[in-house]
């Protein structure tokens, strides 16, 4: 249940919890209370975010799909807070510590720092300095010096017995009390906090005997910034090179700032002042400092985290909805030069027909032999399309191609492989070839990747894929959890045909998950494609509520009703007839004719539990059934006069494909095996704050040569205008 625990131990927390948690998020989200409620409900029975988004919006008021996943992510954070405040609570209780004071302020903690500061005074710990004083009678000591009182009698607190001989260890002993105290003040530490978020620096130099073996770091071997504006893909790098003992870091604020703030709030006047001011500098360099200084890296921490994975997830979509050549016979090679060519012929369901070795770069006889195998197999096979992996030899293999006498009508062109060579020695790969090797599996996967990148792709770990920045350094549930969320969004945007779909493809659509993936795949091995929608229910464990995920973004091509071949839900069929009925025509009229759909006023159609926002989506899709929101596929070529870093020149305009967006620009492939960066202030002629606002993944762009460091390998594009 979404919300409030329910457990027998729950009596602590208000009844209202729900609501105040309704309330919170409609606030951050800036969305009202009553659609965070519905998407609340709809979640706890179990809807996905794709369903809920695309198929109900009344519910919701039509909250897109970023909307959703916000509501479902701040409704799980705030569960996960329930549940600290539930173990806090349980635990004062068990001690009989829980007055109704402390009841209250846990309650009313709105985060997990406040509720933590609450604790903190109570938690159980070692045995700290402060509790040692306390054991040899000091704490009325310290609360009368706290206190500001003159009248103190510290040789009274003598005890050598309990370990105290003088008066220098009894007050020792009191300011260890009073550190701890100073500690642990709840407001005290809320307000230093926001000092720490508001002032801190980050400061970084280099552990000089490392300073060598960590050259990749050396920007940050003398660096200092304000912490709150280090953009994320700095303080990852920092705190990398602090991992690797290559950097010393600290982040926090000036001391005498944060002690001043301390003796303004602490210190009383009277001849004890000066017992108080070491107990406030003691607390805060031997306590606070190193506490909040963690809180504040952890902070930093989750900021660059969110900032990287958002990054790497809208590279990651871009790569995804690529667009796809679609259902054409590909021949695809996985160039290398010592190896020689892998070279496969697919169907246009990318079934495996064929497969060679071919070693173009090998001499004249060898090229000779390739061409003509070539030119066989093109034949053979009828092949529409030529993928060449874009990994080493790829411009070399590409030119030999393009310098065959072939069919004009054959498409060539190089593909992304990166990932290809991960996906060949997987379990997947080795499930769907048994019977082939790693070298064919990589093939293969280059020419389905033409042919539909977001069904090839599916097949890996998207991590593998490399288009996101320091991504072994971000928090890797986190990272997980919002690529998996990308590629739900994705194949659910898409559709998939149920009668074709890998079982990786068919875990990603609404409502299903691997088993009934493989359910479905099962079935349909056993009683061969599925002819409607409905016969989905006949799947072992596909009960009513899957069926009610999937459905909609489940395709059936040729099915006898062709609205099993749309995204229109099954649920609406009805409401389809209805129209169909009204004008005396078929489905398929409907879907071909557009006079026919202009004459119909959606507003007739209108429910309680259907409205305009269903309806439009429903004339939209019988307007253009199955679409596919991907562009078109367009050919791109790199210029052939240009294979070498050697062959770059300052000023040299050339065609390149954007294969990764980090927060500090682009990196461009122009065909020379090494990626140039276009930097942040190069992508245009104003000022960018976001890269992503410019260019993105697969995009096609034409870039200017800056410079080329040949001994560093590096090459800096620009986007920007002379």
């Amino acid at each position: 249940m979404v919300g409030a625990l329910k457990s027998e131990k729950n009596f602590f927390l208000p009844m209202n919890q729900n609501q105040q948690h309704h309330n919170r998020i409609s606030a951050d989200l800036q969305v009202s209370v009553k659609q965070v409620a519905a998407t609340a409900r709809l979640l706890a029975e179990g809807a996905t975010v794709p369903f809920i988004s695309r198929y109900r919006k009344e519910v919701t008021s039509s909250l897109d799909e970023i909307q959703v996943a916000a509501i479902r992510d701040q409704l799980a954070k705030l569960t996960e807070l329930d549940k600290r405040r539930q173990t806090i609570m349980d635990s004062l209780s068990s001690r009989d510590l829980l007055t109704d004071e402390l009841k209250a302020g846990l309650r009313s903690a709105e985060d997990m720092a406040t509720l933590e500061d609450i604790y903190l005074p109570h938690r159980q710990k070692r045995k700290t300095r402060a509790m040692m004083a306390r054991e040899k009678g000091l704490e009325p000591l310290a609360r009368s010096i706290f206190a500001g009182r003159d009248n103190v009698e510290v040789p009274a607190f003598i005890n050598p017995e309990k370990g105290v001989t003088t008066e220098d260890e009894a007050l020792a002993g009191a300011r260890d009390v009073m550190a701890e105290w100073i500690s642990e003040d709840p407001e005290m530490r809320a307000r230093l906090r926001q000092v720490f978020a508001d002032k801190a620096i980050v400061c970084s130099a280099v552990v000089k005997k490392n300073m060598e073996a960590g050259a990749k770091f050396r920007d940050y071997f003398n660096w200092q910034e304000e912490a709150r504006k280090a953009p994320g893909h700095r303080l990852l790098a920092m705190f990398r090179g602090e991992s690797e003992k290559v950097l010393r870091l600290s982040v926090r604020p000036d001391d005498d700032l944060a002690l001043a703030i301390l003796n303004r709030h602490y210190l009383p006047q009277g001849k004890f002042r000066g017992q108080v001011t070491m107990a406030v500098a003691d607390s805060y360099k031997r306590l606070l400092r190193s506490s909040l200084e963690k809180e504040l890296r952890a902070s930093l921490k989750d900021r660059a985290d969110q900032e990287a994975i958002q990054v790497f997830a809208d590279n990651l979509r871009e790569l995804l909805l690529a667009p796809a050549l679609g259902q054409k016979r590909v021949m695809a090679l996985d160039p290398g030069f010592r190896t020689g060519a892998k070279l496969v012929c697919l169907d246009g369901q990318g079934k495996l027909l064929d497969f060679t070795t071919i070693y173009p770069t090998h001499g004249k006889n060898k090229q000779q032999e390739a061409a003509k195998k070539i030119k066989a197999l093109c034949r053979l096979h009828q092949i529409q399309a030529i993928a060449i992996g874009n990994g080493t030899a790829s411009r070399e293999t590409e030119e030999f191609v393009r310098s065959l006498d072939l069919d004009s009508n054959i498409l060539v062109t190089l593909v992304n492989e990166s990932g290809a060579s991960i996906y060949s020695a997987s379990e997947v790969a080795r499930r769907e070839f048994p019977d082939h090797d790693i070298t064919v599996r990589g093939a293969v996967s280059i020419g389905r990747r033409l042919q539909d990148p977001l069904a090839e792709l599916v097949k890996l770990d998207a991590k593998s894929i490399g288009v996101g920045q320091y991504q072994h350094d971000v928090n890797q549930a986190k990272l997980k959890k919002g690529l998996e969320d990308v590629v739900v969004s994705c194949v659910n945007s898409v559709g998939v045909e149920v009668n074709s779909a890998s079982r990786e493809l068919l875990t990603s659509v609404s409502g299903l998950g691997p088993v009934l993936g493989a359910n479905i795949m099962a079935y349909r091995d056993e009683h061969g494609p599925f002819s409607s929608r409905k016969e989905l229910l006949k799947v072992p464990r596909l009960g009513a509520k899957a069926f009610e995920q999937c459905a909609g973004f489940l395709r059936i091509h040729g099915a006898e009703n062709p609205l099993d071949d749309s995204a229109v839900h099954p649920e609406r069929y009805k409401t389809v007839l209805k129209m169909v009925g009204d004008l005396n025509c078929t489905v398929s009229d409907l879907m071909g004719r557009q006079e026919l759909r202009e004459k119909i006023n959606i507003k007739r159609y209108v429910s309680e539990t259907l409205g305009l926002p269903t309806l439009q989506d429903i004339l939209g899709e019988l307007a253009k059934p199955g679409r596919d929101p991907r562009q078109e596929f367009t050919v791109f070529a790199f210029d052939k006069n240009v294979n070498s870093i050697d062959d770059l020149i300052s000023e040299m305009r050339l065609p390149g494909i954007v294969t990764n967006v980090t927060r500090f620009g682009a990196f461009v492939d122009i065909g020379v095996h090494q990626d140039g960066l276009v930097h942040i202030s190069q992508l245009a002629d104003r000022f960018v704050k976001d890269p992503a606002e410019v260019v993105k993944v697969e995009q096609q762009v034409m870039v200017r040569v800056l410079e080329v460091d040949q001994q560093r390998k590096r090459i800096s594009l620009s986007l920007r205008e002379l």
